[in-house]
């Protein structure tokens, strides 16, 4: 899955940009209280994508 596509499904489902961090971005889920890291490639694999959405607490992509 394309990395901009799992931050528009985020987004999409509530999550915000918190910070950049030295290889990571972090998102938040303020109504859950849950914080996930996404790497930055471009690519990111579906089970990894599926984990970063089940620590923040939304649907899977």
């Amino acid at each position: 899955m394309k990395r901009k596509d799992l931050i528009r499904h985020l987004e999409k489902n509530g999550c915000e940009f918190l910070r950049e961090g030295g290889n990571h971005t972090v998102y938040v889920n303020r109504m859950e209280k849950k914080v996930s890291t996404i790497p930055r490639h471009r690519e990111i694999d579906k089970n990894l994508a599926k984990r970063i959405c089940k620590d923040l607490g939304i649907s899977k992509p």
